[in-house]
């Protein structure tokens, strides 16, 4: 008798060894300084935010916790570095964080973007500006100092336990 799972398919949008939203991942820092966990924690979906328009449709907010783990300060590399943060939606299209109208969403919250200091942890956030077909699900995607690429499964719908606090910010 086959086994049900060797027959399954992964979820569209999806990559194998994905983890799911809230799974912590540690992370070479910028430069390859410093280890950071980061925790995708919470995913919010909105037309509007921080007083933006979604360009094409819809923002992913999504909001993550970046823990130092070492006795260095580590940080995030920059998107000109190549790496960061991007989602891939179920077709496979690769989106960058801050395009369309995204760049200007900003909460107070989650806009930390200083070196984590040793033993210290910072919330920051990462806007998407997605048609309502790329905000059907799909995988976020982390590329850190050591070019590793870190994957989350994202849920289509409003996830995480910050949802209320994350709308709150998000109104102007």
């Amino acid at each position: 008798m086959a086994s049900a799972e060797s027959s399954e398919e992964p979820a569209p949008g999806t990559v194998e060894g994905s983890a799911k939203l809230g799974t912590p991942a540690r992370t070479t820092g910028d430069g390859g300084t410093g280890v950071l966990e980061i925790t995708p924690d919470t995913v919010v979906f909105v037309k509007e935010g921080a007083g933006e328009t979604a360009a094409n449709g819809v923002f992913a907010v999504v909001t993550m916790k970046d823990k130092a783990m070492t006795a260095v300060a580590a940080d995030e590399p920059a998107p000109i570095s190549g790496g960061g943060w991007k989602w891939m939606a179920a077709d496979g299209e690769m989106i960058d964080v801050g395009g369309g109208n995204a760049f200007n969403v900003v909460m107070e919250k989650y806009n930390n973007a200083d070196p984590v200091q040793p033993g210290a942890y910072q919330w920051r956030s990462q806007v998407f500006d997605l048609t309502p077909e790329q905000a059907k699900g799909g995988t976020l995607i982390y590329i850190d100092g050591e070019e590793q690429a870190h994957r989350w499964e994202m849920p289509s719908t409003d996830s995480g336990p910050n949802v209320a606090e994350v709308k709150k910010q998000l109104e102007f």
